[in-house]
């Protein structure tokens, strides 16, 4: 036989034996075995911390992980511009989470870990009218996900990370196939802290509750890319940091949460809590952030947020799509809307977050600005997610 076809046979012959091998053998991967994890499952969470009182932060080391708590994530949101005036919103998220009641992981291996990491990325093209959406997970584990401080904070999954350069500034890069960020934050007004100096009461039972601070106005900077097209863009980021263990009530099933960067130089943040009885929890809660940095806390029974549209989904489920939020004894008139309707986040839990436009009156001066709204349990109920 001649040696040539000899050879060609042997590669054919070892070509359908890899196919076959391929094809036949048990999904088993790191990455298949995470997609089935149940963020519904119930641990036994007296292993973890609870936020029961007010703590002092210290800093940077507070923007780490808190892994004797169940849950924390770490929420980046913006609204950036080129300098013709496009507009572009983005999102980028990263959430982590116990998934054992081992609280310590006392196994040799570099894989061995209790910690699971998701990411959520997104960039809003107002002009375009389209939302686009990424997500990674990972086990915080073997270098692919995790946080450290060395000597400023870093929390990255994969090839997303946002690394703290110096004690304002932060560098904030996620890219795939469609959709890049790479963006230079500086914090102009420090850290903020919500509730009860950062113990954010949510359910009525101690330790329904998480530790909540907050960057509300970082000036951005950098670069947008769009499928092949690259946006130099400016303008304002805000950044939540939550952790905590058992955040929400029985009955409590999602919330609809607010941030506003108005012209005046001024932020606002509210929260309401939604139950299953469609009542609003007495625990929704806000803070006013002013132009001279001072803050003012607000309750349920200091604010108004009235509904004026529904938007619903391929599925027909309905979320609220712009919004009237008063304040009446700061004198505070403002009307929310989304730059695009649909900016939904159809992933491993499904909700509605987006960029918004805002306008209005504070103090009878009028004041316009951009802001984010999340909107949770209207597609699937957050008990059990966090």
């Amino acid at each position: 036989m001649n040696k040539k076809i000899l050879i060609l046979i042997v590669l054919v012959i070892s070509l359908i034996i890899i196919l076959v091998s391929i094809f036949t053998q048990p999904k088993t991967t790191v990455s298949s075995n995470l997609t089935l994890i149940n963020f519904g499952e119930k641990l036994e969470i007296d292993n973890f911390e609870k936020a029961t009182g007010p703590q002092d932060f210290i800093f940077p080391e507070d923007l780490g992980a808190h892994p004797e708590y169940l849950t924390e994530w770490w929420y980046y949101t913006g609204n950036v511009f080129t300098q013709d005036g496009r507009h572009f919103g983005y999102q980028l998220t990263f959430f982590r989470r116990a998934i054992s009641d081992e609280v310590e992981i006392n196994r040799e291996s570099e894989w061995s870990t209790n910690q699971i990491y998701l990411a959520h990325f997104a960039i809003t093209d107002t002009k375009n009218n389209n939302h686009y959406v990424e997500d990674q997970i990972s086990r915080g584990a073997a270098g692919l996900a995790g946080t450290k401080i060395d000597p400023w904070f870093s929390i990255w999954l994969k090839d997303w990370e946002i690394i703290q350069k110096d004690k304002d500034i932060f560098q904030l890069k996620a890219m795939s196939d469609k959709i890049e960020l790479n963006l230079t934050l500086t914090d102009k007004k420090g850290f903020v802290f919500h509730g009860n100096n950062g113990l954010s009461q949510k359910g009525e039972e101690v330790g329904n509750a998480s530790y909540y601070f907050s960057q509300t106005r970082l000036d951005t900077y950098g670069v947008v890319r769009i499928e092949d097209e690259e946006f130099i863009v400016s303008g304002l980021s805000w950044m939540d940091h939550e952790f905590g263990t058992s955040t929400l009530g029985e009955d409590q099933i999602g919330w609809d949460w607010f941030s506003m960067q108005l012209d005046n130089e001024m932020e606002i943040m509210l929260f309401q809590i939604r139950e299953e009885a469609g009542s609003i929890s007495p625990l929704s809660s806000g803070t006013i952030i002013n132009p001279d940095n001072s803050t003012k806390k607000i309750s349920v029974e200091d604010f108004e947020i009235q509904v004026d549209k529904i938007w619903k989904n391929s599925d027909q489920v309905e979320y609220p799509n712009a919004w009237k939020i008063t304040i009446p004894d700061l004198d505070i008139n403002l009307e929310i809307t989304p730059v695009i309707e649909d900016q939904e986040m159809d992933l491993f839990f499904r909700y509605w977050e987006g960029a918004v436009w805002i306008s209005g009156t504070v103090n009878g001066e009028v004041v316009s600005g951009y802001g984010y709204v999340e909107l949770t349990g209207y597609a699937q109920s957050m008990q059990g997610v966090f």
